[in-house]
């Protein structure tokens, strides 16, 4: 006989009266959702604004507040901070010739006069043309008659981007006329908006190309694990809403914030990987409840069937959506602790990583079970619907309690030797090193700073608005002495808003940009400061601020996310140390994940493999950005196992045999949900882009470390090991929980 729970809708959980809720009305859920979706794609495309996502993404440097910062804004009042510019450099160029120098100078010239040009580098002089105040750095003798030379165009401060895009439009024309003008062998052009053009496009190509191959190879995965395409595609069907609404989500966020375009690999992937985890989870729960809901009997087309739909519909999210409501609170918590650095790459990492959780969450809690409840007939398959309580995992979770502490010691050591590298953890932050080996840009800049040095930015900036005799005074004598330094140039940038004159004492060093002599320079002018007020600048320096705000404010964030998951996971246990052991866990597996991103990225191992060149460091965010995902990611295995663990021990059951049974009930699902993110996180690790490619691998090693090691062996024989002192909690915070315990 099929049979329906009695309880009365008054007596049900909030949650199962939203689940009966979907069940009834799943059709009205299912073309809301499919609006909404549309809408959220045209949004991000541009289809509604005329300006899409894509169009709105930064690349640039990762500042915080700082020192440097404070000399960027200084700079930028007197007139001298970023400003658009176009560079050409020409190459085998006759430039002896006085008419192809009489026709350069005149090209020159009608650039100078195009409307929104402040001022365009004339580097061959001829007669009728502008004159430049730098004209020797800007041309390179190859010998003979044939020269390379290069001319810089800087556009007006004040231009809106209707008029400035003219400006661009008209100088690209008379660019191309200097080139012909110069009767040279070849040319390229560069600017850092297409430096940054090119990475938006390169992460939307990743995008693409990470997706297009994920997708199908998930689902392919995923017919193998549910046995049938249709049990495979609600998933996927929840999975692509979530990537609409998170690049609407995060279309949004670019009109308020600056939003790296790195971060919406991140997050869109993110998204992809969580709804096909929460996904899995319901639709299997689903098929379990509607059998036990059936009880053996079949399924009708009659009212009473509906009705039993309706059951199951509700005691799926009463039970796989209250775990899915937790992980999700818990991977919000783990990405919180982004706001607390104020570099507002992280802070935008975590606002759009919180909000698409919350999208995954509510995917998983309506349009999944009402696809559920829609084609609930087509869903069941014989042999499918009920979990067994011996197989595999049972068996595997005998074994370890057999040998607990031989297993604890031995994937201990395991995870201590993975960890090992990250103690010397080396980090930088690239600019064009981010693009790969031969991209345009890439090649350009390496160019310019290889055959034109002057052109590039000073290593180090020392901003002052002291005057002119003792900044130079300084510059030409102790600043020549400076460890590492081989030229300084003092430069009168402008008037700042106070009306003081700033200038900059400019040091290149034989280090380059973001070298250890570079970094060595700056802690050393920090330390012994000029004989004048000044600001120290410069990549290395917006580097070493950037890392003093991770030191200074990560306490604040670990202690704010472990405290929040501690709570939570309480509330849901009812047990101290049970939540304790599992942060423990968390933090191995995690050192392990960061020991081997040090091995292959800063050593340079399989970078044959994984096509990359090794730049000696890690990217400066990617180790935050990675121990905030995996952690959530692997609480959220630590709350699918843990809900069936506790669930069985509410039951009755003794530990050992409510970890077995929670392991052998939960270890399809975690190991499913494992693979698939693992398939997903691979569409990183083939992105071009240095920073993705990082996190790809720490991610991907994180998942596999958590879902295996941890989950399957060191759960376990911990739990064997505490029997029943694994649900110990001082008897005050026992009443706590009896009040305001979550519990199945």
């Amino acid at each position: 006989m099929s049979r329906v729970s009695r309880h009365t809708p008054a007596a049900r959980p909030l949650l199962h009266r939203w689940g009966t809720h979907v069940g009834r009305h799943p059709v009205v859920v299912v073309l809301a959702w499919v609006v909404l979706s549309v809408a959220a794609l045209a949004l991000a495309l541009g289809g509604v604004t005329g300006k899409g996502l894509f169009d709105d993404l930064s690349s640039g440097d990762i500042t915080a507040p700082g020192e440097a910062e404070d000399a960027r804004d200084l700079l930028g009042e007197a007139g001298g901070g970023d400003f658009a510019s176009d560079t050409l450099i020409v190459e085998g160029s006759p430039a002896t010739n006085l008419l192809v120098r009489r026709q350069v100078g005149l090209a020159i010239e009608r650039i100078h006069e195009t409307d929104g040009v402040a001022s365009v580098v004339n580097p061959v002089v001829a007669e009728g043309g502008v004159e430049s105040p730098r004209v020797a750095p800007l041309v390179r003798d190859e010998g003979g008659d044939r020269y390379g030379f290069v001319t810089v165009v800087e556009y007006e401060e004040d231009l809106d981007d209707a008029a400035l895009e003219e400006a661009q439009r008209q100088v690209s024309v008379q660019l191309g006329e200097i080139v012909t003008a110069s009767q040279a062998t070849d040319s390229s052009r560069g600017s850092v908006q297409m430096l940054v053009d090119e990475v938006v496009d390169q992460v939307s190509r990743d995008l693409t190309v990470g997706e297009g191959l994920a997708l199908p190879v998930t689902f392919v995965v995923m017919v193998l694990i549910f046995g049938g395409f249709l049990a495979a595609g609600i998933p996927l069907a929840g999975a692509l809403a979530s990537i609409t609404g998170a690049l609407a989500m995060l279309w949004g966020f670019a009109h308020v914030i600056d939003l790296d375009a790195t971060v919406v690999n991140i997050v869109t992937v993110l998204g992809l990987g969580l709804c096909i985890d929460y996904g899995l989870l319901v639709v299997s729960r689903f098929r379990e409840e509607i059998a036990d809901t059936l009880d053996g009997a079949p399924l009708g087309r009659d009212r009473h069937s509906r009705l039993l739909v309706i059951e199951a519909t509700g005691r799926t999210l009463d039970r796989a959506g209250r775990t899915v409501v937790f992980s999700a609170v818990t991977v919000a918590i783990a990405l919180s602790g982004l706001f607390f650095f104020p570099a507002t790459f992280m802070r935008a990492s975590g606002a759009a990583g919180v909000s698409v959780v919350v999208l995954c969450l509510a995917v998983a809690t309506t349009l999944v079970p009402a696809l559920c409840s829609l084609f609930a007939h087509r869903l069941l398959r014989r042999g499918t619907e009920r979990s067994s309580d011996t197989g595999l995992f049972s068996r595997l979770a005998a074994l370890v309690q057999k040998a607990p502490w031989a297993v604890i010691l031995v994937v201990l050591m395991a995870l201590v030797a993975m960890a090992v590298p990250a103690t010397r953890m080396e980090v930088t932050s690239s600019g064009t090193e981010l693009l790969p080996v031969g991209s345009e840009q890439r090649t350009f800049f390496d160019e310019l700073a290889d055959d034109y040095p002057e052109l590039a930015t000073p290593d180090v900036q020392v901003v002052t608005t002291a005057g002119e005799g003792e900044v130079r005074a300084w510059a030409e004598g102790p600043a020549t002495k400076l460890p590492h330094v081989e030229s300084t140039e003092v430069t009168e940038v402008g008037t700042a808003d106070d009306d003081s004159t700033v200038r900059t004492v400019d040091l290149r060093t034989d280090a380059g940009a973001l070298g250890d002599g570079t970094r060595e320079l700056v802690d050393h002018v920090r330390a012994e400061r000029p004989p004048f007020a000044a600001l120290v600048g410069g990549q290395a320096a917006g580097l070493d601020d950037f890392i003093e705000t991770l030191v200074d404010r990560a306490p604040w964030a670990v202690g704010t996310v472990v405290l929040a998951t501690f709570v939570l996971l309480f509330l849901m246990t009812g047990s101290v140390v049970v939540p304790i052991k599992a942060l423990l866990m968390n933090i191995v597996s995690l050192g392990a994940s960061l020991g081997v991103l040090v091995w292959v990225f800063q050593d340079g191992h399989l970078s044959g493999l994984l096509a990359f060149d090794s730049v000696g460091a890690v990217e400066v965010s990617i180790p935050v950005l990675v121990l905030a995902f995996a952690f959530g990611l692997s609480m959220d295995y630590e709350v699918f196992l843990l809900s069936r663990v506790v669930e069985l021990h509410e039951q009755g059951h003794d530990t050992d045999t409510a970890v077995r049974l929670g392991l052998q009930r939960s270890g399809r699902i975690i190991t499913s949900a494992a693979l698939l993110m693992v398939i997903v996180f691979s569409g990183f690790v083939i992105a071009q882009i240095l920073a993705v490619k990082q996190t790809g691998v720490a991610l991907i090693v994180a998942i596999i470390i958590d879902a295996t090691l941890v989950r399957m062996l060191l759960v376990p024989a911990t739990m064997s090991v505490l029997g029943e002192w694994n649900w110990w909690a001082p008897r005050w915070m026992k009443g706590l929980h009896a009040r305001f315990g979550i519990t199945e």
